[in-house]
This record gives C-alpha cells, sequence and structure tokens, in this order.
C-alpha cells in the first residue's frame, strides 16, 4: 500500500517493499512499523483493498506533509481498482475519529494537486498550508 500512496499514478506493478524502504522519500513511512504513535486502518474485500495511517515524522526525518513535531501525517493508499467507491473516504473517516478521541489537535498529510483524493482530503476540512517540490501539504485542524 505504500507504493500506491507514494505513486499514486503507477501502471506498472509496485516495487518489492525492501526497495520502497530504501528509498530517502517514502522509506520511513513504514520503516520499524508499528513505532509508538503510530495508527493504521486496512480496507479488504477478498484482499487488502486499502490502507490508511498515521505516523510522528520528527524534524531530522521529516515527511513531505511535515508541519511539526505534534503533528502526525497521515498516508492513504486504495487500490487502482477500488477508488473512487468510498473506501478511501471510509478510512479516513476511521482516522479522524481515533485522532479526535485521541485528542490530537490536527493531522497533516501530502497530496499531488492533479491527485482527485486532493478533493477528498478538502472535503474532510483539510486546507493547504504549504508546497514541499510537487506536493501540496494540507492540515485538518481539531477544535480544542
Amino acid at each position: 500500500m505504500l507504493a500506491l500512496a507514494a505513486d499514486w499514478r503507477a501502471i506498472a506493478p509496485p516495487p518489492p517493499v525492501d526497495e520502497i524502504l530504501q528509498r530517502p522519500g517514502t522509506g520511513h513511512y513504514i520503516a520499524r512499523w508499528p513505532q509508538a504513535g503510530d495508527v493504521g486502518f486496512v480496507a479488504e474485500s477478498d484482499a487488502s483493498i486499502g490502507a490508511a495511517w498515521w505516523r510522528f515524522p520528527t524534524r531530522d526525518d521529516p515527511g513531505y506533509g511535515f508541519v511539526d513535531e505534534a503533528t502526525p501525517e497521515l498516508s492513504v493508499a486504495v487500490s487502482p481498482d477500488w477508488r473512487g467507491k468510498g473506501v478511501g473516504a471510509s478510512l479516513l473517516q476511521a482516522l479522524c475519529e481515533e485522532a479526535r478521541r485521541l485528542n490530537m489537535p490536527a493531522l497533516s498529510l501530502s497530496v499531488d494537486p492533479q491527485n482527485r483524493a486532493a478533493h477528498l482530503y478538502r472535503r474532510f476540512g483539510f486546507h493547504g498550508v504549504g508546497r514541499r517540490g510537487t506536493s501540496l501539504t494540507m492540515v485538518l485542524a481539531f477544535g480544542t
């Protein structure tokens, strides 16, 4: 699922997990899973069709959606055949509910503005706060 989250336009099968873990921009999203504070959900039909998770990035090893060390960064992936069918929304809803239950102040993520998922994130209340490379960093702040 990490490969789908990192390369949402991929046409070819994703690379092996070992290769993804070696990439400087993606490995930290799943290396040594789970660590303290990691939260994730998996959507299944006959097999895994999607996953969404968060981690707490550090200033020394930030993700593309890094805003600060107190804000978990989300990753969301849905298998191409299941996109547009509510899987991503269900996964995102589960993460938001867990964040509220744990009294998180906010969630962050990174998305390519051309990715249809950007509309989903806006629908949930995420808003743009900056850019890193070609990606838009978005945040959803929870009321206190």
